[in-house]
């Protein structure tokens, strides 16, 4: 197999166009080329008179390649299989997210029948929980936007993009959510993405295919208590319905996502080792999608229905020694309440597959750590983010309304008094306020810069009406749980996994991290 990379083409081209420039490339005829498939497309808009797609083509030939810098010759990806030693116990997996779908599912491939322990909902009845949130402002504190069946990621842009390598264990990502629905496009596109609307088929299809294979899903459950000798598990404490009972545990994977306070809280208190670490806290910027489409495609391009919604990823280093970057952006999507506790105000990101909303909007974020949680102390991350989760509760009215600011207002240090032609989609509402009551100067001061600096990258991005909603919080998790080269915690028997335990940042990273732990037990 060959693959060969740096195929530009129009955006019109069409499958047999793509095969006919691929089999130039090589010296051979199109009908020569076998197992013709596209590995990668991605869009070339730096001149925006001439943007276009460019491809990677996966095929095999009879005819002799010499490899160069636009042909490689392929190894077939390992194929992950789990075998892993039964010890008469089922292994119990807390967290039904990209983690603990895909911790779940690689230990049922093991044959070992985990019980998957989810504190919410299962995913289609914690839906109609978030939008009676999102319309009626009734949280559930346990089943919402951040817990339930899919994890968080469940409300996003379903975005797959990921920075981590990729190998064995991103490879099984992608296959088994293509096998559960998923477009084949995420198999192939630099920027893959599979849209909210379609994540609650695919985490049903996941639950049912675990369930298949002798798994076991308790949902409206909770761990909340660990039963520890001599340094190493014996047995949880589950919580459900208002009862308590307890399940012998030899291998427990703590997949609790970056939202699980009250968890963090107990496991520390149980003697688990975590530390600080460092995430990031501001607020989410929106923007009309036509403005991104124009800036990034040009006038020519902005329209054209072969690239869809323009996205963009910005990041600045300032003086003052702070980042800034955007994250999660949401292509033709909406700015989403994301609260999970009582009295506070959290947005999020959100995209249907379609992306085709009016606006577009994406957390426009600032560094933090230990310097400004103003502690050591393991927990003082999420204690921080609470912080500013109430100050926007209070900000927005007390009602889960968000505070909001227009970026000219925000600019300029004055209070928005109502908005401008940018349309907010936060549900249920936003009050018009002054983001500075909400944010430490730092954070608030080192925005400002960073809008200026990021316009001159994104032109528009600093656009008076453009919106401003806060807080964003969640963009990682505060804590590390840690793990040692046996993917253990300090108690045996406990593998942390994912973004709640520190590991991951995403769908694609946080469900490799799981299938890389369980994995490391096929070695035992």
């Amino acid at each position: 197999m060959l693959r060969l990379n740096n195929l530009s083409l129009p955006l019109d081209a069409k499958p047999e166009q793509i095969k006919h420039v691929a089999a130039q490339k090589l010296n051979c005829q199109p009908a020569q080329l076998n197992n013709f498939k596209i590995s990668k497309k991605s869009v070339d808009a730096r001149n925006k008179n001439n943007v276009h797609f460019v491809y990677s083509i996966d095929c095999s030939t009879e005819n002799n390649i010499i490899a160069n810098k636009d042909i490689e010759l392929l190894n077939e990806p390992e194929t992950l299989r789990f075998k892993i030693k039964d010890d008469g116990n089922r292994p119990l997996v807390i967290g039904s997210g990209p983690a603990g779908m895909f911790a779940g599912l690689a230990l049922a491939e093991a044959g070992l029948k985990p019980i998957i322990i989810e504190r919410g909902a299962d995913v289609d009845t914690r839906h109609s929980q978030v939008e009676l949130f999102w319309n009626k402002s009734t949280l559930n504190t346990e089943s919402n936007v951040q817990f339930g069946e899919g994890g968080a990621g469940t409300f996003s842009d379903g975005k797959l993009m990921t920075g981590i390598k990729k190998d064995k264990f991103t490879h099984k990502v992608m296959q088994e959510l293509y096998a559960a629905g998923a477009p084949e496009e995420i198999l192939y596109l630099a920027k893959p993405h599979i849209g909210t609307d379609n994540l609650r088929k695919i985490v049903r299809n996941i639950r049912h295919k675990i369930i298949s294979l002798g798994g076991e899903y308790r949902f409206n459950s909770k761990l909340c208590g660990l039963i520890i000798k001599n340094e190493k598990l014996q047995a949880v404490k589950i919580c459900s319905e208002d009862k308590i009972y307890e399940l012998t545990a030899s291998k427990l994977f703590l997949a609790i996502g970056h939202s699980a306070r009250d968890t963090f809280e107990m496991l520390l208190k149980s003697g688990i080792y975590m530390q600080q670490k460092p995430f990031s806290v501001g607020a989410r910027i929106e923007h009309k999608q036509s403005m991104i489409n124009i800036a990034q495609y040009g006038k020519k391009y902005a329209d054209s229905p072969y690239l869809g919604a323009a996205d963009y990823k910005l990041a600045v280093h300032l003086p003052n020694g702070r980042s800034a970057y955007t994250f999660c952006m949401c292509p033709g999507g909406c700015v989403v309440a994301a609260a999970s506790e009582k009295g506070r105000v959290v947005t999020n990101g959100m995209s249907e597959f379609a992306r085709d909303k009016a606006n577009a909007n994406a957390a426009l974020l600032v560094g933090v750590d230990n310097k400004d949680f103003g502690s050591d102390e393991p927990l003082a991350g999420m204690y921080f983010q609470r912080r500013l989760e109430e100050a926007a509760f209070c900000a927005g009215g007390k009602n889960y309304f968000a505070p909001a600011q227009l970026v000219g207002d925000f600019l300029q240090n004055k209070a928005s008094k109502h908005g401008g032609d940018v349309l907010p989609s936060y549900q249920p509402g936003v009050v018009w306020t002054d983001l500075r009551t909400v944010l430490p100067h730092v954070i608030h001061e080192t925005m400002c810069i960073s809008i200026c600096e990021m316009a001159k990258k994104l032109h528009g991005f600093d656009y008076y009406d453009a919106v401003l909603t806060g807080v964003e919080t969640r963009s990682s998790s505060p804590v590390r749980i840690v793990r040692d080269e046996t993917m253990q915690c300090n108690i045996r028997g406990i593998y942390p996994c994912g973004e709640g335990a520190g590991y991951a940042g995403g769908i694609t990273s946080s469900a490799a991290d799981a299938l890389k732990v369980v994995y490391s037990l096929c070695n035992e």
